[in-house]
């Protein structure tokens, strides 16, 4: 019963709030390894070819089936001012089942360059797809169904009617970034801007006044500062807005070269108001793995009893050529 309890609290706290236009998204604490929901205008930064990423984070573990998030995606350069990606996001939260799925193809514009070799770029990035939001009637257990004397039974009638269990939507999104790819640089800068829900796609749950999915306003930038020639440090800050919803990170990492294949990753960030971030990871050759751990400073631990991890996997490839005059330095990981 406690931890059913600790999971209502948190569904309402994550969930019910839409009428005030809270924030609903998922969100990665690595948001930075999963480029295609940070920004289009990310899509196809990369220092390759093509890009294929995953996240995994599962929140609040002490709660049972509380919040796990998978996202994967993809993304390629063109020999044209045009690159090209798709990603695919789910989050399961309940043990009513309700997932929140969206499926998107991005495509980003890159050819406005500055300086003497291009280094200097600004890019624009649009995406567009579906979002869909489902829960199993099935296994709600409504107030109503519990009697004081013999408990719950599915048996009881319940007063609760749902006119409709699954909704999808077309939703579409915008995004702008700056940033200095110069390898031969000591700093490069990089920030962004970006929009998504810009199609404001109905609330299918919210009975009685029309409610819509709140735009989610994103900048993002950091830096890379290479400190010597074995170490690079990275620090980076996020701020997302969502209805009356705000999400502040501030951090970094570093990224020492071990030999000539492997790179360490260390670092750490703070989410205002909620959790402190460790991460570790490394880099061999074209992958780069990466793991954080939220530890929640929020009063939000006396509920969830919990903390959340984050996996994070990322292969860049390159075609078989040579290609040190294509090289630079990408904004992210």
């Amino acid at each position: 019963m406690k931890k059913v309890r600790y999971l209502v609290v948190i569904m309402v706290a994550a969930c019910k709030m839409l009428p005030v236009a809270a924030q609903v998204d998922p969100h990665f604490s690595q948001y930075y390894a999963y480029p295609l929901w940070l920004n289009p205008a990310l899509t196809g930064a990369i220092d390759g070819d093509y890009r294929l990423s995953a996240n995994y984070k599962n929140q609040w573990n002490g709660v049972m089936d509380a919040f796990s998030t998978v996202g994967i995606s993809g993304d390629f350069v063109t020999n044209k001012s045009l690159n090209l990606g798709m990603n695919i996001l789910s989050q399961a939260a309940g043990d009513a089942g309700y997932h929140y799925n969206t499926g998107y193809i991005s495509a980003a514009f890159t050819g406005i360059k500055f300086g003497y070799s291009g280094y200097q770029r600004l890019v624009l990035g649009l995406q567009a797809g579906l979002i869909n939001r489902n829960f199993n009637l099935s296994k709600f257990k409504l107030g109503d169904q519990w009697n004081p004397v013999t408990g719950y039974s599915p048996s009881n009638p319940t007063s609760d009617v749902f006119t409709r269990s699954s909704s999808t939507a077309f939703d579409a999104g915008a995004g702008a970034l700056f940033y200095d790819g110069d390898p031969d640089k000591a700093m490069n800068l990089f920030a962004g801007f970006s929009a998504f829900h810009l199609t404001r796609p109905e609330d299918p749950f919210v009975f009685g006044d029309k409610r819509n999915l709140p735009i989610r306003w994103t900048v993002h930038g950091g830096a890379r500062f290479a400190m010597s020639e074995v170490v690079n440090f990275v620090p980076n800050f996020l701020y997302v807005r969502q209805g009356n919803a705000e999400e502040k990170i501030l951090g970094g990492y570093a990224e020492l070269k071990a030999d000539t294949y492997t790179d360490l990753l260390l670092g750490g960030s703070y989410r205002f108001q909620d959790a402190f971030i460790a991460f570790a990871g490394f880099r061999y050759n074209n992958m780069v793995l990466g793991l954080s751990y939220d530890a929640t400073t929020s009063s939000l631990k006396n509920y969830a009893r919990g903390n959340s991890f984050e996996l994070s996997i990322s292969f860049i490839g390159r075609k078989a050529r040579v290609f040190p005059e294509e090289y630079f330095v990408c904004p992210r990981l």
